[in-house]
């Protein structure tokens, strides 16, 4: 019998009642009977809401915890459906890296040779290198929001 309330859900799993109501409009969590127009809910609701809230601590959108759930057959089991999304989330994380450490090359290269004296020589500077450098050593095209936003400001993928 559903016998938690939106608040008391809330404070279990450490999340805003918004949060809850937000994913219970997109799907990702059952909607809640309701007892005198109140949402109720039973504890699968806050082993759904954990898991939740584990993928997206571990970087997952929630497009990626949608095919969580939704994504596979009823009968596979969630190892591989972790196993599997969690492939991909490396694969993802590793060409991130490969992001990182050519924009670190390219603030180390900007700090031991930049002589410029004003912002002119150095737009002149940068401008002529631009035409000549590898297209492998440039950043992901989505690097400076989605990579900067991932890691410097978890908090941010709740609201994504």
């Amino acid at each position: 019998m559903p016998e938690l309330t939106i608040s008391e859900v809330a404070r279990q799993v450490g999340l805003q009642a918004s949060a809850i109501r937000y994913y219970e409009r997109i799907g990702l969590l059952p909607r809640a009977p309701r007892m005198s127009g109140q949402r109720r809910y039973d504890t699968t609701a806050l082993y759904r809401l954990a898991i939740i809230q584990r993928a997206r601590q571990l970087g997952f959108t929630l497009t990626e915890i949608r095919h969580l759930f939704f994504g596979f057959r009823n009968i596979t089991r969630a190892s591989e459906r972790w196993r599997t999304l969690s492939q991909r989330k490396l694969a993802e994380l590793d060409r991130l890296m490969d992001g990182i450490k050519a924009v670190r090359g390219l603030l180390k290269n900007m700090m031991t040779k930049c002589r410029c004296d004003t912002l002119d020589q150095c737009g002149k500077g940068i401008f002529r290198s631009m035409n000549r450098s590898v297209v492998s050593k440039r950043p992901p095209a989505n690097y400076p929001h989605r990579l900067l936003r991932w890691v410097l400001s978890p908090q941010s993928r709740d609201g994504q």
